[in-house]
């Protein structure tokens, strides 16, 4: 900075003739004590160093105006020009004699050590403070003062205020600087609408020079693609009706339309007369395009590049309007593609991708132009007829749907066999909210899917089901707040001793009016709806809570099983468990998780991570239903399962039925070799009982010995020692 440099002079003077510039060297207090001892020595001189500073201020050259002042070797002001006065606000008599430290601002902590000065002719921009106390920032101008020896005596500083205000002449520049380099276009007109300027922006944009458009009208860029009405709005801003700002499409000289943000505004004179008027417009086509790519990402599938559900919905709705008006027919169909899961998790999802873009194009090729086809999600398109003279014309776009996924599709070296269900639902008779009419279509199509037909109506039977499915709903949700579901108990007994060893918690449901609800009729619902979650929470409390309170009546329980819903089974269920059994202080031991085959198959390895996480806790697993599924020895190695269940369907044949008997004599054969306790379910005769026994089945479960009893029925078989006839073995 500008005192850095007189600083660097000075000490390099006074070095082999002072001890001042060594102590402006060293350090902060030395330079600070040295200064006070040379203000001390020249305080008698302070009087008449003031008179010859008023002749001195007086008698120096203004130079037009400029502010200057001179220092010593010290840093102590020797002359104090006019200008100076009227920049800082102290006349000389005040400047002269003090230390140029007195201009400084407080919160300068370099302000010492500036004093050692930059070479002679330096420039710098510092912060001072006036005699009114205002901070303002100076440029200074350095010259080094030399006496007749060539030694520095001092210094010269040239100080300018740098926020001077510009002068017209310099504002005028300014601007038209500020206007030629917008990134803007600036299109003016005169009075007559005549082109008088542009900027370089307007020529980049538009492609027009200065040359083919001044003398012009604005009329140059017209695209012709807007009405009379919105021309009028541009013309009333242009003859002084206020600003307008808004989006217009122009044309370029190489006759490519082009989309632009414009703010159109008039000048006016000194008499208010409008003089010119003044545009300003960017090219917003690069804006256009990202609109319109986020539009095409909102409304259509990825992946095959139809129509999403979305979109669909919004033309649907768009043709029931019209639908309801000219009393049209129409119809939705929701199409399955089967095979694509099986697909995919064989040669890849890459594959299985390839496979809907292929079965989305082979649709287009049967529908007419005017129907809709879009991917729904998944493995589910949609097809939307918007008009239909009669119910079976939709039959017929349905079998042709079919027809075209008879034949293998052929990827690459892949030769794919996939075929489809398909719903249909009909407007206005099935519904007249698309909303509706997909719901309606989805259940057809879950019903062609079981009846292993290529498509099936929506009918009015369904329509009951579909309300009889909302009303379990609702009702089950009343009975979670009321309390009006219930635990039984159904006993495990050994086939060795013939004692109660477990129970399974099973669910039951007191309807208020219709009595005892099945669980096969409301679990179905709840899983579908998503209310599981809270049903299945429900049973861990209350299964928790009850075998606490039998310990608390000083019963020995035996394990208490709890069965768990696939849609309970996730990263959170170890901490959830955790919470219930602290909560009711239920020793891990006292619950056995009963899972289903199902669940194996959804990513074995956060299964596993999750298991581990369970039995490491002291949770028991046991796999439920076993060989009605996808159950393997693959996965009976990969999981940590103790229990398997015999599912009540191979039990029923036994001992006369061949292929029960073989497949019981197999479950029991490996479980053993993988060390697993054996547990048949639905044992009701005595031969049964007798066929398992013999196999070495561990356990069984059924109404041989009971059926499912409330807890307090449970508890008296156990304080009662109940056994099974045939007794200890």
């Amino acid at each position: 900075m500008l005192d850095a440099a007189l600083a660097r002079c000075l000490a390099l003077s006074q070095a082999a003739r002072t001890q001042q510039g060594a102590a402006l060297a060293a350090t902060l207090a030395e330079l600070e004590h040295a200064l006070a001892a040379v203000a001390e020595a020249r305080a008698a001189e302070q009087a008449s160093a003031a008179a010859v500073a008023a002749q001195a201020g007086a008698g120096w050259p203004d130079d037009g105006g400029e502010a200057a002042l001179e220092l010593d070797l010290a840093g102590y002001i020797t002359a104090w020009n006019t200008g100076a006065e009227r920049l800082f606000g102290y006349p000389a008599q005040e400047a002269v004699g003090q230390n140029i430290l007195f201009l400084y601002t407080e919160d300068d902590d370099g302000a010492l050590a500036e004093l050692l000065y930059e070479q002679d002719g330096g420039l710098a921009e510092v912060r001072r403070r006036r005699k009114s106390g205002e901070v303002i920032w100076v440029q200074l101008a350095l010259s080094l003062l030399q006496d007749d020896m060539g030694e520095p005596q001092g210094m010269r500083v040239r100080m300018a205020h740098v926020s001077e205000p510009l002068s017209d002449a310099d504002k005028i520049s300014l601007h038209a600087r500020i206007i030629e380099d917008s990134e803007q276009g600036v299109l003016i007109t005169d009075a007559s609408e005549r082109i008088v300027s542009i900027n370089s922006a307007f020529t980049r944009i538009t492609g027009y020079t200065p040359g083919e458009s001044l003398g012009k009208t604005p009329d140059l860029l017209r695209s012709g693609v807007h009405d009379a009405e919105f021309r009028a709005k541009v013309r009333a801003a242009m003859a002084g009706n206020g600003p307008w700002r808004g989006e217009i499409v122009g044309r370029r000289k190489n006759g490519e339309l082009f989309p632009q943000s414009v703010t159109i505004s008039a000048v006016r004179d000194s008499e208010g007369k409008i003089s010119h008027t003044f545009s300003l417009f960017s090219d917003i086509s690069v804006h256009k395009d990202a609109e319109a790519r986020m539009q095409r990402m909102a409304n259509y599938d990825t992946l095959t590049g139809l129509p999403n559900q979305c979109l669909m919905t919004q033309l649907m709705t768009q043709a029931l309007t019209e639908a309801r008006r000219s009393n049209e027919h129409g119809a939705l169909l929701v199409v399955e593609i089967g095979r694509l899961g099986a697909i995919s998790d064989t040669l890849g999802h890459d594959v299985g991708n390839e496979l809907l873009g292929a079965v989305g194009k082979l649709f287009r090729t049967v529908l007419r132009d005017a129907d809709i086809l879009a991917r729904l999600d998944g493995n589910r398109f949609g097809v939307a007829l918007l008009h239909i003279e009669k119910r079976e014309h939709a039959a017929i776009v349905a079998q042709k749907l079919a027809s075209a996924l008879a034949a293998p599709i052929q990827l690459a070296t892949h030769s794919l066999q996939v075929g489809a269900s398909i719903g249909i639902a009909v407007y206005p008779e099935d519904g007249l909210e698309t909303t509706a009419l997909i719901r309606h279509a989805d259940v057809a199509t879950s019903k062609a899917a079981q009846a292993e037909a290529a498509f099936l109506f929506y009918s009015e039977e369904m329509n009951q089901r579909a309300k009889e499915h909302l009303r379990i709903e609702s009702e089950l949700r009343l009975a979670l707040q009321h309390g009006q579901l219930q635990l039984y108990y159904q006993p495990k007994v050994s086939l060795r001793s013939g004692r109660i060893v477990g129970a399974e918690a099973l669910l039951r449901w007191r309807h208020p009016v219709r009595g005892l609800v099945s669980p096969g009729v409301f679990i179905p619902v709840a899983e579908e709806s998503g209310l599981i979650q809270e049903v299945g929470n429900w049973v861990l409390e209350e299964a928790c809570r009850q075998v606490r309170a039998w310990k608390d009546a000083n019963l020995i329980m035996p394990p208490i099983a709890v069965n768990l819903s696939a849609r309970q089974f996730d990263r959170s269920l170890p901490a959830r468990m955790a919470e219930v059994l602290r909560r009711h202080q239920v020793h891990p031991e006292q619950i056995m998780l009963e899972i289903t085959e199902s669940l194996l198959v959804r990513g074995a390895e956060n299964v596993v991570a999750i298991m581990n996480e369970l039995v490491a806790m002291g949770l028991a697993l046991a796999l439920d239903d076993f060989g009605t599924g996808y159950s393997s020895l693959a996965y009976l190695k990969k999981f940590p399962i103790s229990t398997l269940k015999i599912d009540r369907s191979f039990v029923v044949g036994l001992p006369y039925e061949e292929n029960d008997c073989a497949i019981a004599r197999a479950i029991v054969t490996m479980a053993q070799q993988l060390r697993q306790e054996i547990v048949a379910e639905g044992v009701e005769t005595a031969e049964q009982m007798s066929f398992l026994r013999e196999l070495g089945c561990d356990q069984l479960q059924g109404y041989l010995f009971s059926q499912p009893v409330p807890a307090d029925d449970f508890e008296r078989m156990l304080r009662e020692g109940k056994r099974l006839a045939f007794g200890v073995r």
